[in-house]
């Protein structure tokens, strides 16, 4: 579904990526892990035609994404879920959800999505006219994947989704992770809490300074010496 291959960035002089290659095939949850720094927002952002690319490619659906704007790849199934949540705080919640909807024009099919996230996420339902920016972190990162969902994306990408949260509502997070996965939308996953990730996904990543250092099924690196020591507190 998702073919990177030979990614290099650069943040002006600096070397970002080197090389970056992986893949993501259709129905699996794949995740990046790293320390800070490591370079898993930078792939992200090169994915989603945030930040350009200096060499190599990213293929979607084998439709060739280097050359094309944020707002088109969103288009073709392909979204994100910001570090940081990044929702429009001075909106309600039912106008950042209309924001996530905004490139579709099948609007029976956005009303009928309101009633699916409704169901998934009843706390959205009972804050609808709420301001967005006074929501708890819990329910902004519920937010946040909701917006994304309005998409009907193919693809989530999926930045940080634990961070700042108490460990009850990681918990409930990656539950709903695991959830939309299982209803058919495929997910690259970049999350500091590396054991927690490996728990869910279907195979892994490992990037350090840029690089692909480590690959495999999620299970097998959450048991390798190696990783466990590097990432996952020994």
């Amino acid at each position: 579904m998702l073919k990177v291959e030979n990614l290099d960035v650069y943040y002006g002089n600096i070397h970002a990526l080197h090389a970056v290659s992986f893949e993501v095939k259709e129905g699996e949850i794949v995740t990046l892990i790293g320390a800070n720094g490591a370079g898993k927002t930078t792939t992200l952002h090169a994915i989603s035609g945030l930040i350009p690319i200096a060499a190599g490619s990213v293929r979607f659906l084998d439709q060739d994404l280097t050359s094309l704007t944020p707002h088109k790849i969103v288009e073709l199934g392909l979204t994100q879920v910001p570090e940081g949540r990044r929702i429009f705080a001075n909106l309600t919640v039912k106008e950042n959800l209309e924001m996530g909807a905004f490139t579709r024009k099948d609007r029976k099919g956005v009303n009928d999505d309101y009633e699916r996230i409704f169901t998934r996420f009843p706390r959205l339902k009972e804050r609808l006219k709420q301001v967005a920016g006074t929501l708890s972190g819990g329910e902004q990162q519920m937010l946040a994947i909701a917006r994304t969902l309005m998409s009907r994306p193919k693809l989530v990408l999926m930045d940080e989704p634990s961070m700042g949260l108490a460990p009850l509502l990681v918990k409930e997070i990656f539950d709903i992770i695991k959830e939309i996965n299982a209803t058919g939308t495929t997910i690259l996953l970049v999350e500091q809490n590396a054991q927690l990730a490996l728990t869910i996904a279907d195979r892994a990543y490992v990037l350090e300074t840029g690089r692909v250092v480590l690959q495999g099924d999620a299970k097998e690196l959450a048991n390798s010496e190696e990783v466990r020591k590097a990432y996952l507190g020994g």
